[in-house]
């Protein structure tokens, strides 16, 4: 059995874990016997290189957060180095919005930054979506995903893309990361049944969801403000 868990987000989890154990984040959570490959560590943004061996050691995924990161200003995940030394390295939101495109434009554009080098993470940023996602889904769940083949799920989507440059298996990730990002999801399949046609939700009433949103939010933001 796995965990999931949020690690060293925020300076303060790693200087507290030090003050009180004498022992960085990943390095007590691996004492504990929380690191595997079957647990999750999102964010690990402020840990060492001796952390980074363990996470690779024991296999344990890291999940890159990069919207959510640069939104509460805690810093940026050390990405490069973590698939340098062999960490599994997924791409997740932590409920900034559902968009994975986004967050991989994110992270491609963000370690750009903080390395200072335009050379950097046009591999590596499509790599945590396209590919290292689906390991991680593997390792989880025994999910077979990131191909159409005979025996996997049939969940697919279909983007409103229409380039006016050519489009190739060679500038596929140029596609991906500067035009795909910015389309607008048209179908959607899941498990061989269409959940979306035409731009339109069958299964659910965008409308009234959206009109019961609209009801319910000024009570809850009372509430928290009563609190």
């Amino acid at each position: 059995m796995g965990c999931h868990i949020h690690v060293a987000e925020d300076l303060a989890d790693r200087t507290d874990s030090l003050a009180k154990y004498g022992v960085p984040t990943v390095e007590r959570l691996h004492r504990l016997n929380v690191t595997g490959e079957k647990s999750i560590f999102v964010h690990c943004v402020h840990i060492d290189e001796a952390e980074m061996r363990i996470l690779a050691d024991t296999r344990t995924a890291v999940v890159h957060n990069p919207e959510s990161n640069m939104n509460n200003a805690v810093g940026v995940t050390p990405l490069l180095k973590l698939l340098e030394k062999g960490v599994l390295v997924g791409l997740g939101t932590d409920g900034m919005n559902s968009d994975m495109l986004v967050q991989m434009r994110c992270a491609y554009l963000l370690h750009r930054l903080a390395n200072r080098d335009p050379r950097v993470a046009f591999l590596e940023a499509p790599r945590l979506l396209l590919q290292n996602n689906s390991e991680i889904c593997a390792r989880q769940f025994g999910l077979r995903l990131g191909e159409i083949a005979e025996g996997h799920p049939a969940d697919l989507a279909i983007l409103d893309y229409r380039p006016p440059t050519p489009l190739s298996e060679a500038n596929f990730l140029g596609h991906l990361i500067f035009g795909l990002v910015d389309a607008t999801v048209d179908t959607t399949v899941c498990k061989g049944k269409i959940l979306m046609k035409n731009k339109k939700v069958l299964s659910l009433d965008e409308e009234r969801i959206a009109a019961r949103s609209r009801e319910l939010a000024p009570k809850m933001w009372t509430r928290l403000q009563e609190l």
